[in-house]
């Protein structure tokens, strides 16, 4: 039996795989440090059994469970939560873990649980039959030579007879991200999500086109529309993703031959159609951005640099901050550095060179033209006039003129 162990806490992950190991030596033990390792892992190797924490960066134990249950039915779930996390076990279950282990785990309880399912692992394995592994096997094949048909790459000797056979018309769906991050844990949600969708809506499968995008076929059932697959597709994408994406569809496909053509069109398009977002994701996003930005105006603020620090590609990250904040990123960042000066000038101490250095300005003539610009007068005419010079000299000289 293979068990999968996820948690981001080290000490609980090795405290779990010791207990495991010395009790049933003959079982293999894979360690997951986050969701992120936990798919690769689950994807590469034939996990049994998982036994995963619920509250993880970037994602919860009861999303991961999600993500598989449709495609790995037979693995069996075993959520860890803590006391205060007991209603998240409970709904852990409902979804259909086999079971939960509370912190701290105690050994008896691990021992026990994990000959359980030991057992039940072992009849379900003498029930599998061949012919089950080779239609899996047939389905990783089949979605391996339609992403290179849609990529217009060769395919050999490969037949795509039973391919048309099976799918006389269909429509194509992609779902394409933009990120300056690796998307490995997006790439499988859209993958599972929009895999389940075409099964409720049609049939038809999901085959991975490159590192940002995966392209679906679906056949739909009668009397349902492409617009209701792809308006759910969306409303679950704009719930989990974390990174921008984009939904293209295709119109009704009769000839397997136009495939490559049709998927050259859809990427065409990706460039003028505008990139949805994660429904809370935009708001955590540019309020990151915002703290980082006040806690650090002394520093690069390019563009650029705070986009690559909440993962949103510049573009994108400039449309959304003027969204939320109602102001262009380039003006919000003078504005707050030159507030900032205002306050430094009230220090007769520092120099113009200083206060410049201090709120992000090397060269103290571009911060003097800048302060003007927004102010109506100079650094140096600013700190006069809250010592009341200005006022003084500017009544001074109004006197002189009368007399």
């Amino acid at each position: 039996m293979n068990i999968l162990i996820v948690d981001d806490e080290p000490v609980i992950r090795e405290g779990i795989k010791r207990t495991i190991e010395r009790q049933f030596p003959g079982e293999r033990v894979f360690l997951a440090a986050s969701p992120e390792e936990a798919i690769r892992s689950l994807r590469a190797d034939p996990i049994d059994v998982v036994l995963t924490d619920i509250l993880m960066p970037g994602m919860t134990g009861l999303e991961l469970m999600g993500l598989f249950r449709g495609r790995l039915p037979r693995v069996k779930w075993v959520v860890v939560s803590a006391y205060s996390e007991f209603a998240y076990a409970q709904e852990a279950v409902r979804l259909g873990a086999r079971d939960y282990l509370l912190k701290p785990i105690g050994k008896e309880r691990l021992t026990e649980l994990i000959a359980e399912l030991a057992d039940e692992v072992r009849r379900e394995s003498e029930r599998l039959s061949e012919a089950e592994l080779m239609k899996a096997n047939l389905k990783y094949l089949r979605e391996a030579i339609f992403q290179r048909w849609a990529s217009g790459l060769d395919i050999g000797r490969f037949d795509l007879a039973a391919l048309v056979r099976g799918y006389p018309q269909f429509h194509l769906i992609m779902v394409k991200m933009e990120s300056e991050r690796s998307v490995h844990l997006e790439h499988f949600t859209i993958e599972n999500v929009l895999a389940e969708l075409i099964d409720t809506y049609g049939s038809g499968f999901v085959a991975s086109y490159d590192a940002s995008s995966l392209l679906g076929l679906v056949a739909l059932n009668e009397g349902v529309t492409l617009s209701a697959l792809t308006d759910e597709l969306k409303k679950h994408l704009k719930q989990y993703l974390k990174v921008p994406f984009q939904v293209m569809q295709s119109e009704l496909i009769r000839d397997m031959r136009t495939v490559p053509d049709e998927v050259r069109r859809m990427r065409q398009a990706s460039a003028t159609q505008v990139y949805e977002q994660y429904e809370r994701g935009g708001d955590r996003a540019i309020e990151t951005a915002l703290q980082w930005i006040r806690s650090n105006f002394h520093a690069d603020l390019s563009l650029e640099k705070v986009a690559a620090l909440v993962y949103l590609n510049p573009v994108y990250f400039s449309q959304l901050f003027k969204q939320k904040t109602g102001h262009g990123y380039k003006e919000y960042v003078i504005q707050l550095r030159l507030e900032h000066a205002k306050k430094l000038l009230h220090n007769p101490e520092l120099k113009l060179s200083d206060i410049a250095e201090r709120i992000g300005y090397q060269d103290v003539r571009h911060f003097m033209q800048l302060f003007r610009k927004k102010f109506g007068l100079t650094p140096t005419e600013y700190r006069q006039r809250l010592n009341g010079h200005g006022e003084k000299a500017g009544a001074g000289g109004a006197a002189a003129k009368k007399g």
